[in-house]
């Protein structure tokens, strides 16, 4: 399905609907079905086993206030992906109206995918709601990450005006694993109690009981304390704060590292769009 609807006079509703099942011993992509400025590349194989990496695109480069995006990603039994972007999301100035984007991450019992895409950057002026929302059947496996950047600390820009919100929740059987809400204003961009003047921010999710990659994972900077691992009831919780985006994605990748043949039985193969 190709097409487009317009919200208002400059604003457009984007969908992207993905489907990954195991057919003749391999995971494959069934379908991908959008409407509006989002796409994907054809699926690359990179590993032995046949696990598709695949690339979001949004032509347009950015969301402006208006604009909404929503993916829906269903990965069937015995089936396995891993999905990312060729580049950082933008969330532009606003001219009064939110932005929003919705995922929606479905994953069958037995299923394992990896949501690993590139930073999301507000703008300063921005007003954006992001939610993720990770549904899980019986004993299937996700690992995915959110990394969020407020305002352009490369190039000075400081977050001071603007709101963004984030959601992040985990389910799996119908239960709530993990389910949290960040407002992040200006004003709590600098304040003490707030991020200290820190802009970014990462969380990496892990579905699963995984106590022995807690130490390995602390070790990763140990003499700064730029991360924080948690191992709570069914899910475990890395957190980044910091002031570098690239530095919070190489930290969350050496996590990920460390988590994915635990999790998934299998070594980290990066996908190649990373080393561009």
């Amino acid at each position: 399905m190709v097409g487009a609807a317009a919200v208002g006079a400059s604003s457009w509703a984007a969908t992207l609907r993905l489907r990954v099942a195991h057919r003749h011993g391999q995971s494959r992509l069934l379908e991908a079905s959008h409407s509006g400025p989002l796409r994907i590349q054809r699926p690359f194989y990179p590993e032995n086993d046949g696990t598709p990496h695949i690339y979001l695109l949004h032509p347009p480069g950015g969301v402006v206030g208006g604009d909404s995006l929503t993916i829906e990603t269903e990965v069937e039994a015995g089936a396995a992906a891993l999905v990312t972007t060729p580049a950082a999301g933008k969330f532009y100035r606003s001219d009064g109206r939110e932005a929003r984007q919705v995922v929606t991450l479905r994953v069958a019992d037995g299923a394992a995918l990896e949501w690993l895409p590139q930073e999301t950057i507000a703008f300063e002026d921005a007003r954006a709601a992001s939610a993720l929302r990770v549904e899980l059947c019986g004993q299937a496996r996700f690992l995915g990450w959110e990394l969020l950047c407020l305002g352009r600390p490369a190039c000075d820009e400081v977050f001071r005006r603007g709101r963004f919100q984030q959601r992040l929740e985990v389910w799996r059987d119908g239960v709530p694993l993990l389910v949290e809400h960040g407002r992040f204003e200006g004003v709590a961009l600098a304040a003490p109690w707030g991020l200290a003047g820190m802009p970014v921010l990462g969380t990496l999710l892990c579905a699963g009981e995984v106590p022995e990659a807690v130490e390995p994972i602390r070790e990763l900077t140990a003499r700064r304390g730029l991360l924080a691992v948690s191992q709570c009831a069914g899910v475990l919780v890395v957190r980044y704060r910091g002031a570098d985006a690239l530095e919070a994605r190489r930290l969350l990748q050496g996590a990920w590292e460390i988590l994915r043949p635990q999790v998934l039985g299998k070594q980290a193969v990066a996908p190649r769009i990373w080393a561009t």
